[in-house]
């Protein structure tokens, strides 16, 4: 009787066991080992306090969700960001990661595709045909949409429009034209003025990025890691477009980024071809205001190429770690969907978001008085939805490190043809 009484009590102890066994593994499920307990507190990492830092405060003030958590943002410079992912990433830990982090677009899919894992889907979150269509190619892999796309880098042809009347063109005859009809304007401005059209730094290929854009090319192939260079037409043409500039004696040589913004503030370049972000510097020569207009970049003259393009910008991405469902309703009740936000960081920090809901909003339809009372935001708005979806894939400034090399044998005499079939032959080489 003893026996059977131990063996009955040790039947239900098993019972019991399993059943507490199967309880803590529902719970786990529930919860989510990759990180999706409740927290208290999620975490964001950005770098820049007056732009990207400064959105997400904004952010956290707008916030109209029902979730009951603190926000910290903790400020890290975009190389550090980028060493921290990576290590903790490859390492195969989440412990010291953030919940939420800002990725510059030329590196989101070098992150996507190593560690797709890492990175929460927000595919059933947010509403990826609210953002710019070209935004899309580079916060999405394998079907699923990874990141909340935040600003734009649209490029706009920024213009003094008393230099031009001096060589006697309007800002019509600068608008929507060829790079290589921008080449002849500003021959007939330097020869009218004595003024250079622009800047060139030829250890910086941003014109390259902007002009191959227009035409919907970049240094890879759709699969985002195979070297288009050799073979790529437009490159092709982009850079025998930067070479004619160069010859054409229009251009003002600078080597950093104080020599750059010099030059338009002190008058010596007719035109600034670049991102939108270089608003607030061109307005910080102040006698100048009324002298500058915004029009659309000049396309390469080739068949399907827009004048519109894109350099920089940046998006939000969750990672796999506990509190995403806290990170995920924070970004879907600010950058994911509320317009009202978008009008605030345009006229607090002049971020021009991608929510294409946003463009209809009285801070979009603002006129600048710098600009001659042109509604420049809605521009750049307007432009932002024609900017050519590229897959920008991996190896954005590897490739560039090449190509710099390139360029300079290629001004200083060597064949296109052989410079870029080097190239090639060099980024297949490191990058495989």
């Amino acid at each position: 009787m003893k026996k059977f009484y131990l063996m009955l009590m040790l039947v239900v102890g098993m019972v019991v066991l399993a059943a507490c066994s199967s309880g803590d593994e529902e719970a786990s499920e529930g919860s989510g080992s990759e990180g999706s307990s409740s927290v208290d507190t999620i975490t964001a990492w950005a770098w820049d306090p007056a732009f990207n830092i400064a959105a997400l405060e904004k952010a956290k003030e707008a916030y109209d969700g029902d979730g009951e958590y603190e926000v910290e943002v903790i400020e890290n410079a975009q190389d550090d960001i980028i060493q921290k992912l990576n290590t903790g990433l490859s390492s195969g830990t989440t412990k010291g990661m953030p919940n939420i982090v800002l990725i510059e677009d030329y590196r989101a899919q070098s992150f996507l595709q190593a560690y797709p894992d890492s990175f929460y889907p927000l595919t059933d979150v947010i509403n990826s045909e609210d953002f710019a269509e070209y935004k899309i190619a580079t916060t999405s892999y394998d079907g699923e949409q990874y990141g909340v796309p935040f600003d734009t880098g649209v490029a706009g042809l920024y213009v003094r429009t008393d230099y031009l009347e001096e060589a006697g063109y309007t800002v019509e005859d600068v608008t929507n034209i060829t790079w290589d009809e921008y080449i002849e304007i500003g021959k007939s401005v330097k020869e009218a003025t004595g003024k250079n059209m622009l800047t060139m730094d030829p250890n910086d290929l941003a014109p390259i990025r902007m002009m191959i854009q227009t035409n919907g090319s970049w240094y890879v192939d759709e699969d985002g890691s195979t070297p288009n260079i050799a073979e790529n037409e437009t490159l092709v043409k982009a850079f025998e477009t930067y070479k004619k500039m160069m010859e054409a004696d229009i251009t003002k040589v600078v080597s950093d980024w104080s020599q750059f913004v010099g030059a338009f503030n002190s008058g010596d370049v007719a035109s600034v071809p670049t991102g939108n972000w270089i608003t607030p510097s061109v307005k910080q020569a102040a006698e100048q205001s009324g002298q500058w207009a915004v029009v659309p970049m000049p396309r390469l003259d080739m068949d399907g190429a827009v004048n519109a393009s894109n350099l920089g910008g940046s998006s939000w991405y969750v990672l796999n770690v506990d509190g995403k469902e806290e990170a995920a309703d924070f970004m879907l009740n600010t950058f994911g969907s509320n317009p009202d936000l978008y009008q605030t960081l345009v006229k607090d920090i002049g971020a021009i978001g991608t929510y294409s809901a946003a463009a209809e909003g009285d801070a979009f339809a603002a006129e600048d008085e710098f600009f001659n009372g042109q509604t420049i935001i809605a521009d750049f708005s307007k432009w932002t939805e024609e900017i050519p979806g590229v897959n920008y894939g991996l190896h954005t400034y590897a490739i560039e490190d090449i190509l710099v090399t390139g360029m300079q044998d290629y001004l200083n005499g060597a064949e296109l043809e052989t410079v870029l079939e080097n190239v090639q032959g060099q980024a297949e080489a490191q990058l495989k």
